[in-house]
């Protein structure tokens, strides 16, 4: 089931089964037949850690989503709220129980299960509502890392940017240094840590404290890994607001990928069958799991998306030729060794023919087709996206970032979607190192005349990240940068690459950069650039016990994990696996995050509206 995990040099298996005995753990505490009502936004993440079954086999008979008003009916002895520590959950919760039917026979027992963690405010909200009483167990439940891929784990903590760069709130940085330290008892002390940025270096301090307050923590695991880099996400601010290239960048992009599964307009995957035309198409969005378990989707995953087709077109011929072999089986030998292999045929028809309807969904709003004989009944879209792209590019690459851009202008006046115009904005201010006065006063003014003046909080909390504002010193110090990291790469191979540059299609993300020279040659070779980046930059190392030093066999790569602190994009995630791909690399690379993003999630996470008055 989950064999993909533990397909890379590191075996994730173990952290998920960690997870397993836990879950396990509480829910054999709450003897006899089981409800588990859902907070929705935990549902992804625990079932990428337990299925249904494992449920089922420890007595859970129903499974509601938490909403206000009584509980669905279930013939069930014990309901037990799974829940992220929210006031606002904590209110609905309280509703439920209250009109319960205390009269019924025999009595129900509830119980509450906190994720990640308990929190006192919640437990005293409870008790003020007069409903605390009511639960036999308050416990939580370390949902701090999760694993999404043999080499990619997650916290899923959707607000963990803002809490920390907004709010100054480093609750999530806690329970990072706590998902670490997880890691380190599963799979021994790493030795080196580095970091850049303030929030690296909390949870470094945070990881090394709590070593010393549990010496017992000091196991004595042979270490898997090799260095553990700490990256802030305001570290590198351009990557995730730069459009992705990848094949799963661009799903993300467009779709939406939570949680390894994605949501697709289902008339291309519709059967096609004779003479029916287009009656019955299907209504209901086609759901896909999209991980490395699938081998046509690990294969053309990171590529870029112009090296996808030919991809795809290769694979046809090879199974259309695998089918053929039919005619040729003589012998009953030959036949049942055509049968034997017919299953894993027919799943790479089946993976094929989805991913070729992916690919046509993506085309048709990325690709400018000019052969079109009728240039009106083309999409718009892709002519768009084409233009913004476009736009996208000539930032990155340090063209006109300092004045209006009337790209921009024009999208304003058509008023396409806000979040786009942010994004782009913000690009152009972070390219710029901040935009004049002049330039950023018209673009608000701009946009809170067009979308709304309850936009101006949105517009304040951009700037208190450092997305959008006003440059300081009238000094832009990111064409050095660019320069200094190359960070922009005019002759790009995107079939064939051979520099990380493709996943954009001409920039390199500077986080991967960074990861690449501290790799090789190691970061004294750009001190000067570290020091023009946001926060310290700063290296410790963890003694290890006599006997567990590791002493590398001839050809042996190292293996670090990248931690990114304020999430990561698919676009830096398959630079990553490039780079661990290369053949004279010397290193392989595990990532980690707060949370998996988009330029969309990431801008929408940071905004506010204002509610008008309710009178």
């Amino acid at each position: 089931m989950a064999a993909h995990l533990s397909s890379g040099r590191v075996n994730l298996t173990a952290l998920r089964e960690a997870g397993r005995r836990e879950l396990r753990e509480f829910l054999d505490k709450c003897a006899g037949s089981k409800a588990i009502v859902w907070d929705e936004y935990l549902t992804g993440p625990f079932g990428l850690i337990a299925q249904y079954s494992l449920l089922k086999e420890h007595e859970v008979e129903k499974m509601f989503t938490l909403k206000p008003g009584r509980l669905p009916p279930a013939d069930v002895k014990n309901i037990i709220f799974f829940v992220r520590p929210k006031l606002e959950l904590m209110d609905i919760i309280t509703d439920n129980v209250l009109r319960e039917d205390r009269g019924r026979s025999p009595q129900r027992d509830f119980h509450i299960l906190f994720v990640p963690r308990r929190s006192l405010l919640c437990e005293q909200w409870l008790k003020e509502q007069g409903v605390l009483g009511s639960f036999i167990h308050r416990e939580q439940y370390s949902l701090d890392l999760i694993p999404f891929d043999g080499d990619l784990l997650s916290m899923e903590s959707e607000s963990a940017f803002k809490e920390c760069y907004l709010e100054s709130d480093q609750t999530s940085l806690y329970h990072a240094a706590k998902g670490l330290m997880t890691l380190q008892a599963l799979y021994g002390t790493i030795p080196q840590i580095f970091g850049k940025g303030d929030c690296a270096r909390h949870v470094a301090n945070m990881m090394i404290r709590m070593k010393r307050e549990f010496p017992g923590s000091q196991n004595s695991i042979f270490p898997v890994f090799d260095t553990l880099l700490l990256l802030d996400r305001n570290v590198d601010l351009l990557t995730p607001l730069a459009t992705q290239l990848t094949y799963e960048g661009l799903i993300d992009e467009i779709y939406g990928i939570q949680n390894t599964y994605v949501k697709l307009p289902p008339e291309k995957f519709a059967p096609k069958k004779q003479g029916e035309g287009g009656k019955d198409l299907p209504t209901e969005p086609k759901k896909l799991q999209l991980n490395s378990a699938e081998e046509l989707y690990a294969e053309i995953r990171d590529k870029n998306f112009n090296a996808v087709g030919s991809v795809l077109s290769k694979k046809a011929k090879i199974i259309s030729a695998a089918f053929e072999e039919r005619h040729h089986a003589k012998t009953v030998g030959e036949i049942k060794q055509f049968v034997s292999q017919l299953p894993h045929m027919q799943a790479a028809r089946s993976s094929l023919a989805n991913h070729t309807s992916i690919a046509e969904l993506i085309k048709d709003i990325t690709t400018v087709s000019c052969c079109c004989i009728d240039f009106h009944s083309f999409p718009k879209a892709s002519e768009d996206f084409f233009d913004n792209l476009t736009v996208e590019q000539e930032f990155m690459s340090g063209i006109d970032t300092d004045k209006v851009n009337n790209y921009i202008e024009d999208c304003i006046a058509q008023k396409h979607p806000l979040i786009k115009i942010l994004r782009l904005v913000c690009l152009q201010s972070v390219c710029n190192s901040g935009l004049k006065q002049k330039v950023l006063d018209h673009y608000k003014r701009e946009i809170l005349q067009t979308y709304g003046y309850e936009h101006i909080l949105t517009l304040n909390n951009l700037e208190k990240a450092g997305l959008l504002k006003p440059q300081t010193g009238g000094r832009n110090n990111y064409p050095t940068i660019r320069k200094t990291l190359r960070l922009w790469m005019d002759d790009v191979n995107e079939q064939n690459p051979n520099d990380i540059s493709y996943v954009y299609s001409g920039y390199a993300p500077l986080s991967v950069r960074l990861a690449q020279l501290l790799a090789r040659p190691g970061w004294r070779s750009i001190e000067e650039v570290l020091k023009m980046l946001p926060g310290p930059h700063f290296e410790e190392r963890q003694q290890l016990p006599t006997g567990l030093q590791k002493k590398r066999q001839h050809g042996e790569n190292r293996v670090t994990l990248v931690f990114f602190l304020g999430g990561v994009t698919y676009a830096e995630i398959a630079a990553l696996r490039f780079l661990s791909q290369m053949e004279d690399g010397g290193t392989e690379y595990v990532i980690a995050t707060t949370k998996l993003i988009n330029g969309t999630t990431w801008i929408k996470s940071l905004m506010e509206k204002l509610e008008p008055a309710p009178f």
